[in-house]
C-alpha cells in the first residue's frame, strides 16, 4: 500500500492535512469518529478509479484548529473552507458518521460545491423514539464494539502509527474525540432534518446493519427528508463505521453509485 501525498491548507488560520491519492475524477472523503490517524484499506479501493482527496476535519488527527469553533454555523462554515481549499468544490462527496452530517450540510446549504453525494451512517438527526448511542458516555472498553462490528477494526484504527510519539499520541486521539463531540454534544438534532430537503445531489445512504450508534431508522429517516433524490443500502456485517468492517463493499457501492 503506497503512501498518500500529504498537503497542507489552512482553516481559520490553523493548519488542516489533506491526504490525496489516485488517479481520475475528485472524489472527496469526510471521515466519521476517531478521523482517519493512517491511511485505509478502503481508501486504497476508491483510489484505483478515482482521485481520493480527504481533507481532515479541524482537530482530528493532522489539524487544529476546533478550539476556535464555537456553534453548528462555526463548524459548517469551516468545513466549506476545507472543501474549497482541498481543491472538492463541485466533486463528489463521501462524508461518514460526524463526517457524513457535514457532507449532507454542505450538499443542502451549497449545492453547487457536491456533485453527487454517499452518506455513512450519517449524525445529524435525533429521534426520540430510537435514541442515538452516545459514543462519549461510554466505557473505554466499550467503545470498540460500538464503532464496528469487528471491535478490533476499531483498535488497529486507533493503534500508534509507526514511529508516532507514545506520549503525543494519546493527546491526539483525544483530541480527535474531542473535536467530534464539540461539533455534536449533546448529542442532539442538529437541524439538518430541515435542510435535506435542499439537497439536489443524487444521494446514496449506506448503514451497516450492525451499527450500535444509529439505529437503522435513522437511513429511512434521511431518505425521507431528501424526498427521493436517495436511496438506502444495508451493508452486511458492519457497525457504525462499515467503511472499517467491510472496505470492499462499501468503496463498491461508493463506485457504483459515483459510476
Amino acid at each position: 500500500m503506497s503512501d498518500p501525498k500529504t498537503t497542507t491548507v489552512d482553516v481559520n488560520g490553523f493548519p488542516c492535512r489533506v491526504w490525496t491519492k489516485g488517479q481520475g475524477p475528485k472524489l472527496g472523503f469526510l471521515a466519521g469518529l476517531g478521523g482517519l490517524p493512517r491511511w485505509l484499506p478502503f481508501l486504497d479501493r476508491l483510489a484505483e478509479k478515482r482521485t481520493v482527496i480527504v481533507p481532515s476535519l479541524p482537530g482530528y488527527p493532522g489539524a487544529t484548529g476546533h478550539t476556535e469553533l464555537d456553534t453548528h454555523l462555526d463548524w459548517v462554515l469551516a468545513v466549506r473552507q476545507l472543501i474549497d481549499k482541498a481543491g472538492l468544490a463541485g466533486a463528489d462527496l463521501v462524508g461518514a458518521s460526524v463526517g457524513g452530517a457535514f457532507a449532507a450540510e454542505m450538499a443542502a446549504i451549497f449545492p453547487g460545491h457536491v456533485r453527487r453525494l454517499a452518506l455513512i451512517s450519517p449524525f445529524g438527526l435525533f429521534d426520540d423514539d430510537a435514541p442515538a448511542a452516545d459514543p462519549w458516555a461510554q466505557r473505554k472498553d466499550a467503545v470498540p464494539g460500538l464503532m464496528c462490528a469487528d471491535g478490533e477494526k476499531w483498535n488497529a484504527l486507533m493503534a500508534p502509527p509507526e514511529g508516532a510519539n507514545s506520549i503525543e499520541w494519546p493527546i491526539e486521539m483525544t483530541r480527535a474525540a474531542e473535536a467530534a463531540a464539540r461539533a455534536f454534544w449533546p448529542l442532539g438534532n442538529t437541524g439538518l432534518e430541515k435542510r435535506l430537503g435542499l439537497i439536489a445531489a443524487s444521494t446514496l445512504i449506506l448503514w451497516g446493519e450492525r451499527d450500535a450508534v444509529l439505529p437503522p431508522s435513522y437511513a429511512r429517516k434521511f431518505a425521507a427528508g431528501i424526498n427521493g433524490k436517495s436511496r438506502v443500502e444495508v451493508i452486511a456485517g458492519a457497525g457504525h463505521l462499515a467503511y472499517l468492517d467491510q472496505p470492499d463493499a462499501v468503496a463498491g457501492a461508493v463506485l457504483g453509485h459515483f459510476g
